[in-house]
């Protein structure tokens, strides 16, 4: 069982509440995702059904906080009868609502009806109404025993509830606690038969409050309270009165209570004398002139953040973590607490406007903005998506597989290591930002930056080893030497910007590049990516500006030498680093279409371009399909699956903009069909090989075979450069492989081989649909059949493609001598292995040598050629994994033999892909295969009695 399966709901249970539901069909794909990201509300609905009605019925509501009222009475009845319950059953109906609305706001949250923003809201208005209501219900049966508090004047006096932290902000969190403070207008006493002072009542009712909120009955609980950010903390008072508040924040207030307040609103209560306490308390809060001062404080508060950091055990909080929600909060009120009394606008309590308002004021940087924004937004979405889990407070990432895939679903990613590394994108970028945008200005540090001097050649050789060597550098003397040689080739190109530019770029460069492994080779290839970028200073600017895209880099220039040469080759492509969440996550075959149009869209006519346009897009697919095979988001068969359809997606736009082409010179092909009814020919592209088998590598070229269904020989065109059909298609064929092979200065697209076609280089480049069945069942070789088991139909015409299609399935079923097909097969493979360069001692080369990747391919494509004629599904798929397991599923391969090819089969593939990825034929140390050669070698004797070509004289 696979883990998905394992996280799943049964399907008695979805088929039960779906059954039980009232309020109209359920969607069962829905429940069946919501209750897979989330036991809690799987348990819940197990065991209470009819909340779902209650959460269909609000699906389709407005906001939800606007409803609440209404919904609750609903469910509990009226205020009226609810303030005549007794308190248990008071604080039970509190907590059916609580857990209904939890479970309706998730709900509407992972199917997206809901955006982040919203769902906070929600939460707070939940939280908001829940505490108004328990504050209500208490203050009622208080009354009735104590009367109401008054001030001396004899004036009603309330309590004042104020939501601080994300509650005060309208962004709580799914399980989050919330932090209140009690406070109320004076002094007094309550007007009741037996009396109170007014502290004493109002810390009755808020213990009251917190109880009926807080307190874990059989029902759950409301909403887990904390009354530490009150002055004192648990030491103080439950409730202050507004002077008693005034007097502690004036005489004792600290920097981070000041930070606490930002945030801070009336929720609950008495709102009017609210509003007297916010604006007594806004001077406090938001100073008017800048208190330097509080610099030593706020530094101070930075500090403990990174300190608290550097707890291993934080790395996994996404909450108090590097790059965490914390540190976005913590930029947004830095800033609102420096300018936040001269700025109005800047006392906002929600976070991402205060940002957007710094961007205007010119504060923070644009881009900085956007970072912090969709991080927030990311972070949030996955806090809320943890939480949801098991309505548990928790920012600490889940350690069992099972939850971290239910979260990496819940936020619309395939695998954990996917989200994981968005994750980890949006926290390096946050983190960045906080690092800078938190130097305070009486920070500033003017020493000279060491790795400056050894940039520039200050001092001597001894001393700028000496400087690397203290830097964690490997090899600094080997290092020194890289970069005096280069500042010596490329002096004369560094002058001006550029030499100012690269004075600010390469200290931290340098830092970036002693994180890593093979840091001389990591420089090497730096400096020539550096050396490409040198005319186009801009590039070296976005590297100073953008410090992610520069880790992101060096990053990559480490992986992969090969995305280091793409990169050298083709600097534009450094705009991609930017956004790392487009770098690391490949589009689908539809979205790269859709891009590729879009890019054409723009250069109907002109040819040269269109050229151009093509390669780059092909580059900036390719780079993301490599960066994200580098950091190990994607795994084998994704990789080749990427790199198939990039190439797809090209062949089809390569096809509809040459016919266009041809066409405008010759006019439209015209035949007639084997009824005399007139029709348009059309051409197929046919791909062999990898690219049939959707099995593309880096630098792959492309096997095309290319075919048309005109079969009236004397049939032409209809323009006024009238062809024959035939003539069309090769000169159509001819400006594809053109179009496809030609250097420009954006490089080359695809090599192409057409030897696979009939009768090889001998043939005609196009051949007719039937003249290509008639060689297929005269002619053709065992070793041609064999190849067509990896051949399918790519771009052109379908009507052509599916006569292909026919025609493979004929030649494929054909029943063979088992003998002589044997012979057939393995006398090819002998043929290969005797005109193939021999691979060193103690080497092996992953496709060609024994027990390769050929091996297996030949294995399968004889048992295919052996059974297809009585098992023809075994002929759906083209590609080797899925012909194995179709092979297995007919019961032609034993599920062991099978499951250890495959293996084997992706081990080579992935060393494969790593081997181009670093620049390296596929050649490497024998030992490391020793297992997956005995695997191929024992099942080429097991399936068809003998041992692949050489096995039996090579070592």
């Amino acid at each position: 069982m696979s883990d998905l399966d394992e996280i799943t709901p049964d399907a008695e249970l979805i088929d039960r509440l779906a059954a039980n539901a009232t309020g109209g069909d359920v969607d069962q794909e829905q429940l069946r995702y919501v209750l897979r990201c989330s036991p809690f509300i799987q348990q819940s609905l197990a065991a209470e059904p009819a909340i779902l009605d209650y959460v269909l019925s609000g699906c389709d509501d407005g906001f939800l906080g606007d409803g609440i009222e209404k919904r609750f009475s609903g469910l509990s009845g009226s205020r009226e009868e609810r303030l005549a319950l007794d308190a248990t059953d008071f604080g039970r109906e509190l907590r059916r609502l609580r857990r209904r609305e939890m479970i309706l706001i998730a709900w509407r949250d992972l199917l997206g009806i809901d955006d982040t923003d919203a769902t906070l809201r929600s939460l707070s208005r939940l939280a908001d109404f829940c505490v108004a209501e328990a504050l209500v219900y208490h203050e009622h049966h208080l009354q009735r025993r104590f009367g109401q508090p008054r001030d001396p004047e004899g004036n009603p006096v309330g309590l004042v509830v104020v939501g601080m932290g994300k509650l005060g902000g309208d962004e709580l969190n799914y399980s989050s606690d919330i932090d209140l403070i009690f406070a109320y207008a004076s002094e007094g006493e309550t007007d009741g038969r037996k009396t109170l002072s007014n502290a004493e009542y109002f810390i009755r009712l808020g213990q009251r409050l917190i109880r009926s909120l807080d307190e874990v009955t059989g029902h759950g609980f409301v909403f887990r309270v904390d009354m530490r950010l009150r002055p004192n903390g648990d030491e103080g008072p439950l409730a202050m009165s507004f002077d008693g508040l005034e007097i502690y924040y004036a005489t004792q207030g600290r920097e981070w209570e000041r930070y606490a307040w930002i945030k801070a609103r009336v929720i609950a209560g008495d709102f009017t004398a609210g509003d007297e306490l916010m604006n007594m308390l806004r001077p406090f809060v938001f100073r008017r002139y800048l208190d330097f001062g509080a610099f030593s404080q706020l530094r101070e508060m930075k500090r403990l953040i990174e300190r608290e950091m550097t707890d291993a055990a934080m790395h996994n909080n996404i909450k108090l973590g590097p790059g965490g929600i914390r540190e976005i909060e913590f930029i947004g009120q830095l800033f609102q607490l420096l300018r936040g009394g001269r700025e109005p606008e800047l006392q906002g309590r929600r976070l991402i406007p205060v940002l957007r308002i710094l961007a205007e004021m010119g504060e923070l940087e644009a881009h900085t903005v956007a970072d912090l924004s969709e991080g927030y937004d990311f972070l949030r979405r996955a806090e809320n998506r943890l939480q949801m889990l098991y309505d548990h407070q928790t920012q600490t990432l889940p350690d069992n597989k099972f939850d971290q895939l239910r979260l990496a679903i819940a936020m619309e990613f395939d695998d954990w290591g996917s989200f994981l590394w968005a994750l980890d994108q949006h926290r390096e970028r946050i983190h960045g930002h906080f690092s800078q945008v938190l130097r305070l200005p009486d920070e500033g540090d003017d020493d000279e930056d060491p790795l400056e001097r050894v940039w520039n050649g200050l001092g001597d050789k001894a001393d700028r080893v000496a400087i690397l060597e203290r830097h964690d550098f490997e090899e600094p003397a080997t290092l020194e030497r890289h970069l005096s040689a280069w500042r010596d080739t490329q002096g004369p190109a560094i002058n001006g910007t550029v030499a100012q530019r690269l004075d600010q770029l390469m200290p931290d460069l340098l830092r970036d590049i002693s994180e890593y492994r093979d840091q001389v080779a990591v420089l090497a290839r730096m400096l020539d990516l550096l050396a490409a970028i040198l005319r186009r200073s801009v590039y070296v600017a976005l590297l100073i500006e953008q410090p992610q895209a520069r880790r992101q880099l060096v990053r990559l220039v480490h992986g992969s030498p090969w995305i280091a040469e793409l990169l050298t080759q083709h600097p534009i492509l450094l705009d991609e680093l930017i956004d790392p969440e487009t770098l690391y996550a490949p589009p689908d075959k539809a979205q790269l279409a859709h891009e590729l149009n879009e890019l054409l869209a723009k250069c109907p006519d002109d040819e040269e371009r269109s050229l151009d346009e093509l390669r780059r897009f092909k580059q900036l697919a390719t780079l993301r399909v490599a960066a994200a095979d580098v950091v190990g988001a994607l795994p084998v068969m994704r990789v080749s699956d990427q790199l198939t359809w990039i190439a797809e997606v090209i062949l089809e736009a390569v096809y509809e903009r040459t016919r266009a082409q041809v066409e405008r010179r010759h006019g439209q092909p015209q035949a007639l069909d084997a009824s005399g009814n007139p029709f348009t020919p059309g051409l197929a592209i046919i791909g062999y090989g990898k690219l049939g088998g959707i099995e593309l590598g880096y630098g792959s070229d492309l096997d095309l075979v290319f075919l048309h269904d005109s079969t009236d020989r004397e049939a032409v065109t209809n323009g006024e450069k009238s062809v024959d059909n035939s003539l069309f298609f090769a000169r159509l064929a001819q400006k594809i492989i053109h179009t496809l092979s030609i250097r420009t200065p954006a490089g080359v697209l695809y090599e192409v081989d057409t030897r696979l076609r009939p009768d090889g280089v001998g043939g005609l480049l196009v051949s007719s649909v039937n003249a290509f069945a008639q060689y297929q069942s005269e002619n053709a070789w065992v070793w041609e059949i064999q190849a067509m088991c990896r051949a399918r139909f790519v771009a052109g015409t379908e009507r052509v493609g599916e006569s292909f299609a026919a025609i493979r399935r004929d030649a494929l079923t054909q029943q063979r001598d088992t003998d002589q097909l044997r012979e057939a097969v393995v006398g090819m493979r002998r043929k290969m292995r005797d005109n193939q360069t021999r691979t060193p001692t103690g080497f092996f080369h992953l496709k060609r040598d024994i027990g390769g990747i050929t091996d297996i391919e030949f294995l399968v494509q004889y048992l295919l050629l052996r059974h297809a004629h009585e098992s023809p599904g075994i002929l759906a798929f083209t590609d080797n994994i899925r012909q194995l397991e179709s092979l297995d599923e007919a019961g032609l391969i034993d599920t062991e033999a099978a499951e250890a090819l495959t293996q084997a089969y992706r081990n080579l593939r992935d060393a494969g892909h790593h081997q181009a990825l670093m620049g390296c034929r596929s050649v490497v140390d024998a030992q490391d295969f020793e297992e997956e050669r005995e695997v191929v070698i024992q099942q080429w004797q097991a399936l068809m009695g003998c041992l692949p070509p050489g096995a039996d004289t090579d070592d």
